[in-house]
């Protein structure tokens, strides 16, 4: 990896830092809790996209595509998919646990 994508990838990464803490509390308070799922849905989404497609041009030996690259956007989408699977998994128990509350 080269001087240059290491910078680019550092970058990306403290940009994104910055958003998290960003939008972590939201300001106003009427969030739209079905608005935010289905946006980090669609991320999720995006990203299991893009490695997909990344990883297949490496596959096909496109140039300007390196194995670097492949494997970040691969762990990136892994992760983010974890994520989800975790937030689905305590969403299925919240759920649960207020269904077995007695009346």
């Amino acid at each position: 990896m080269s001087e240059m994508n290491i910078n680019q990838v550092l970058a990306q990464m403290r940009s994104m830092s910055i958003g998290a803490a960003g939008s972590a509390a939201p300001a106003t308070g009427n969030a739209d809790f079905s608005a935010l799922l289905k946006q980090s849905i669609e991320s999720v989404n995006t990203n299991q996209q893009t490695a997909g497609k990344l990883s297949q041009a490496f596959e096909i030996g496109a140039t300007d595509v390196s194995l670097a690259e492949v494997m970040i956007a691969s762990q990136k989408a892994d992760v983010s998919f974890q994520a989800m699977l975790q937030v689905r998994n305590k969403l299925v128990e919240a759920y649960k646990d207020v269904m077995n509350m007695p009346l």
